[in-house]
């Protein structure tokens, strides 16, 4: 298998597992009131990217109180970098039932 076979298999294998390749940004979709995927991980340093595909407003909030996004419009983007290791719940402040997990390993 050439190099460029491997890559691309690799990045299809993460893409599938929902894990982010280093230094690659990670996306989260909202959509349907739902985040997809809802449960990712990815390596430090990595910055996740939420979009809003609702007509509806929503808003991005960890648990733990480390990122809080403004609320975002249709097709509105937060990014948060992700630097230190752990799990981190999050949820949408104007729709709670909406939920979703980002875990940061090595």
């Amino acid at each position: 298998m050439s190099f460029a076979a491997r890559a691309v298999a690799t990045a299809a294998i993460a893409f599938a597992a929902g894990l982010a390749l280093a230094g690659a940004p990670a996306s989260v979709d909202i959509a349907k009131f739902a985040f997809a995927p809802n449960d990712i991980t990815v390596t430090p340093g990595t910055t996740v990217v939420w979009t809003n595909h609702d007509e509806t407003p929503h808003q991005v909030a960890a648990s733990g109180k480390a990122f809080v996004s403004p609320a975002m419009d249709t097709n509105d983007r937060f990014e948060y970098t992700f630097t230190v290791e752990g799990d981190f719940a999050y949820f949408c402040t104007l729709h709670p039932f909406m939920t979703g997990v980002v875990h940061v390993r090595k």
